[in-house]
């Protein structure tokens, strides 16, 4: 069996030498910052992901924010899970659904502008450290809101606040400001094969 000692030798040496380099390189990481995320892309798991992240932070005792851009005001399954949470999470849904649903742009300007008033509020609270604002994407796509405001007041925010985006086609401005983005890529999706929407996946 000395050739599968060499190998086990091998191996070990190998992963003692990844792990100095991965120990050298987390030791040289000192900066500690809100950070802007955003999830894009047409991809499936936007929300989910950054919902995740929302969980993580109630894990650790952060008090959240949620504001729910234009979708509409329907029960879903993370909504009621948040609910449970108590104040911990404030969640709030304030579009009137989706752009084809209203087919009003006046209304979906005024639900948008009313979703960013209360964003403002949240992030001026020093008791909130995370807040997600999902689908924001959406009302910036079609300039329901000033890219350059909603950039600026986020830029803006206090040093230790996190805040998520979600949404397809992230504005190239708001990218160049965050500080990690995802783009969910579609590989296959089961609604091609005629399969609804359902409850626990989808909602």
């Amino acid at each position: 069996m000395p050739e599968a000692a060499d190998d086990e030798a091998r191996y070990r040496a190998k992963m003692a030498n990844r792990k100095a380099i991965q120990d050298a390189e987390v030791a040289a990481k000192t900066v500690e910052k809100g950070l802007l995320i955003v999830h894009t892309g047409k991809g499936k798991g936007k929300s989910t992901a950054a919902f995740g992240l929302l969980l993580r932070a109630v894990g650790r005792g952060f008090r959240c924010g949620v504001v729910q851009f234009g979708k509409g005001a329907w029960q879903s399954g993370e909504r009621t899970a948040v609910e449970r949470f108590g104040d911990q999470v404030q969640w709030h849904t304030l579009g009137e659904g989706f752009t084809w649903e209203t087919q009003d742009r006046t209304r979906d300007v005024e639900a948008a502008r009313r979703a960013w008033a209360k964003t403002v509020e949240l992030m001026a609270d020093p008791s909130i450290r995370l807040i997600v604002l999902d689908e924001l994407n959406i009302s910036l796509r079609y300039d329901h809101l000033d890219i350059g405001d909603v950039v600026a007041a986020l830029k803006a925010r206090r040093l230790d606040l996190h805040v998520v985006v979600t949404g397809r086609n992230a504005k190239a401005e708001l990218t160049e400001a965050a500080d990690l983005v995802t783009e969910m890529t579609l590989v296959k999706h089961h609604f091609a094969s005629g399969v609804k929407a359902q409850e626990g996946i989808e909602f």
